[in-house]
């Protein structure tokens, strides 16, 4: 049987290769970013604002998936590269029991202390009761969001990025169309919205679920685990910078609600909503891009071949560079209609959003680079320095930033704090790059040519 990832990459076979992970990123976050339409002019800005709130809950839940998908997919990757492949399936199959375990636990835990959650959240009166509405009809079904995105590595991982995309697809339409039945037929409000998200949860989970199960043919399926505790251990420290990065986003998000309430009120949390909203849809290519790359790095590290490594490594520089002039092209000349989609131009919150969004930005200019750079150290079983770069630039760059800008140049400081986070961490990703150039042969090859 052939391993899709045992072969030579140029850059439109790379391209081709990383395609559906790209595009599934991209459909994923335009169905979000349709759920937040539907909710913006359905239901109100204040429900936008609400689902923002809440949003810290769901990102710790992404992140310990990430945590174990990302650093998992490498191991299991690896395995395969040195030709073990009975134990790249034992670790598959106890990774995958590891996120439903750990994603379960958080559901219970906050169904439990619900309303200290949402008070700690900084849920106003105004808010509270979309926020739990919402959040109240989501978690308990949070395990099945985090079988679909460990899966979905995981699909990459086995050389079948089409069963990720063609699930991610069908899980957002049915999203939309309940969105549509729900929210607008039935006048559900905030729950109708949750309904909608659960059932693109099963849609995609279960049909993963049962693939690994019943088709033994693959490169990867279930079969009876052994719980490899250092395995595992070094899967959750190799995937830490992709926790980080999701951890960060709970209290990044949590601080920006609370400055921008602060600054510009109820307005303001509506317009770094869509702000943040539109930046998920933006970077979703960066992100796609990287997490289809990083089992082919894995992978050949496994095997030891130099020569695909460095061809590899400049391919996906030479992307990133394409795909941040489409992105920085794409952000300035789309701005009016990309906000104008989430909230009224008569809204009080559009010019707020507007004048964000266009210094928000210049953050793209940096970030394709950064994640790169930060996915890459992880595909090459590098936690700490994956972590290290992660650290700096979802937190300790960024809440620097949005401690001190904003009493500097006011509300203009809340939108140039992750763009100068950005450009912080773009120097400490070339820093560490540099670094390790003789360690990785193929990054002194790369830089020299």
């Amino acid at each position: 049987m052939n391993n899709k990832l045992d072969r030579d990459f140029g850059i439109l076979s790379l391209l081709k290769f990383t395609f559906p992970s790209i595009l599934s990123l991209l459909f994923l976050s335009m169905y979000q970013m349709v759920d937040a339409v539907f909710i913006a002019n359905f239901i109100s800005d204040n429900a936008l604002a609400s689902v923002n709130i809440v949003y810290p809950v769901i990102s710790v839940v992404i992140a310990i998936t990430m945590m174990f998908s990302s650093g998992g997919s490498a191991v299991v990757a690896k395995n395969m590269g040195e030709g073990k492949k009975q134990i790249a399936k034992e670790n598959f199959t106890a990774i995958i029991i590891a996120v439903t375990v750990t994603s379960s636990v958080i559901s219970l835990l906050v169904i439990l202390f619900m309303e200290p959650l949402l008070s700690f959240l900084g849920s106003t009166p105004l808010l509270h009761d979309d926020c739990y509405e919402y959040l109240v009809t989501l978690i308990p079904f949070m395990p099945l969001a985090a079988l679909q995105m460990a899966l979905n590595a995981f699909f990459v991982t086995a050389g079948k990025p089409g069963i990720s995309l063609v699930l991610t697809v069908i899980s957002g339409i049915t999203n939309i169309v309940l969105d549509y039945v729900f929210i607008v037929i039935l006048n559900m409000g905030m729950a109708g919205s949750a309904w909608g998200t659960v059932a693109g949860y099963i849609i995609a989970a279960v049909p993963g679920i049962l693939y690994c199960f019943f088709f033994r043919k693959g490169s990867l399926h279930f079969v009876k685990p052994k719980f490899r505790w250092r395995v595992i251990g070094f899967s959750c420290f190799n995937g830490s910078s992709e926790m980080i990065s999701n951890l960060s986003i709970s209290v990044t998000t949590l601080l920006f609600n609370k400055i921008t309430l602060e600054f510009m009120g109820e307005a303001g949390v509506t317009a770094i909503s869509v702000i943040l909203y539109a930046q998920f849809l933006l970077t979703a290519m960066y992100m796609g891009f990287i997490s289809g790359t990083a089992p082919i790095f894995s992978f050949n590290l496994g095997k030891q071949n130099k020569q695909r490594l460095h061809d590899l490594f400049r391919h996906s520089l030479l992307t990133i560079i394409y795909l941040t002039v489409i992105i920085m092209i794409v952000s300035y000349a789309f701005a009016t209609p990309i906000v104008s989609v989430y909230i009224k131009e008569t809204s009080p919150a559009f010019p707020l959003a507007h004048h964000g969004f266009l210094l928000f930005s210049l953050s793209y200019l940096f970030a394709g680079f950064n994640i790169y750079a930060s996915g890459l150290f992880t595909a090459l079983h590098n936690g700490k320095v994956s972590a290290i770069i992660s650290t700096m630039r979802t937190f300790v760059f960024l809440v620097i930033a949005l401690l001190a800008l904003p009493r500097l140049l006011g509300t203009d400081g809340i939108w140039l704090a992750v763009p100068v986070a950005e450009l912080m961490s773009c120097i400490v990703s070339m820093l560490y790059l540099f670094r390790y150039r003789k360690e990785y042969y193929f990054i002194k090859r790369s830089i020299m040519a």
